[in-house]
């Protein structure tokens, strides 16, 4: 006889309400956690539920309330970028750490970085999802930054439109971050410094140029050096190349991403220069791609798995209809190690 002929069907509802002799309106009660239950009933559903093994039906039950019990992590970026930098890693982490707790589930949605896709956006308004959060947000993405005019977002780092007036979101003080970062350098007795910039179209690039230059300017020293780049290994690579021939007494770089940063290295012992003697460099992010070459690097830590656990816990408050903190800026610091 085959499996699926011996295989017991699924116990219901009643054959739980049954066991626990109690009616099914109370079963169900117990089932969608109301509060109306008291604790002897719901130690006796209990058990008859782990007796039974019985599994709630999800689908059922949003069909009852309207909720899809999941959440859409959106990430406007291209594949290879999501997986290739440690950063979404951590984030990601810290996401399904915060949702573990609860029913839902999440589905990872890349977006273009300009715009979603139609798909995309039919998605997320077509009553697929309860709530999204939204990380690695540029200028351009004008349907993300609007989002939460329709489910329940929570950013992660400060969106551009109408950040100070109803947005929900969790970042660091970029600019403070980078300040701090720059402000090292010009400890160690570096008076020319550049940056490798991140995209001028996200906040986060915006706010740590913002710092690199707030900290030269402090300091006065000049806050001529920049080059932009977009966050991965190739591109920090191709802006170490381009400050060094247009500035070879540089003596110092700030680099606003780990991944940049190791870019930067490679093109700096590519040319024989020794690091932190001729230059120092510094990194942003403290992932593991800090400490993933020969070369380990001092950088502004952020606590990013942390970042994307209070983004989880933020939206599930949302979701239960209370009023969380809708602003939370975590803390950064400096991470010596042999760069810098």
């Amino acid at each position: 006889m085959s499996n699926l002929q011996t295989r017991r069907p699924a116990p219901t509802l009643e054959e739980v309400a049954a066991e626990a002799g109690v009616s099914r309106s109370t079963v169900s009660r117990v089932v969608n956690g109301s509060s109306q239950v008291s604790p002897e009933v719901l130690a006796t559903v209990g058990a008859a539920i782990e007796k039974l093994n019985y599994i709630p039906n999800r689908a059922a039950r949003s069909l009852a309330n309207r909720q899809t019990m999941a959440i859409a992590l959106v990430v406007p970026e291209e594949t290879t970028r999501f997986f290739g930098d440690p950063y979404f890693a951590a984030i990601v982490h810290g996401i399904t750490m915060g949702l573990e707790p609860s029913d839902y589930v999440l589905n990872l949605q890349l977006a273009g970085a300009t715009s979603p896709s139609p798909k995309t956006m039919r998605y997320l308004l077509g009553g697929n999802v309860d709530g999204a959060l939204v990380v690695s947000h540029h200028s351009g993405d004008h349907f993300l930054s609007s989002l939460d005019e329709t489910i329940p977002v929570v950013f992660g780092g400060r969106p551009l439109r109408h950040a100070e007036q109803n947005s929900y979101y969790v970042d660091v003080d970029n600019a403070a971050a980078a300040a701090k970062g720059v402000d090292h350098l010009v400890a160690l007795g570096r008076k020319r410094i550049a940056t490798i910039a991140g995209p001028a179209d996200m906040p986060a690039g915006i706010d740590r140029t913002e710092g690199w230059r707030r900290s030269l300017q402090n300091a006065g020293l000049p806050a001529d050096l920049i080059s932009y780049g977009d966050f991965s290994m190739v591109s920090g690579a191709r802006s170490m190349r381009e400050l060094l021939d247009r500035a070879p007494d540089l003596d110092a770089v700030f680099v606003a991403s780990d991944l940049m940063a190791t870019g930067a290295v490679s093109v700096l012992r590519e040319r024989g220069l020794s690091i932190p003697g001729n230059i120092a460099v510094m990194g942003f992010d403290d992932s593991p791609a800090a400490i993933g070459g020969d070369i380990q690097l001092t950088t502004v830590h952020q606590p990013s798995i942390e970042m994307g656990r209070r983004m989880a816990e933020t939206l599930l408050a949302l979701l239960r209809g209370e009023t969380p903190e809708r602003i939370c800026i975590m803390e950064t610091r400096i991470v010596q190690r042999e760069s810098a």
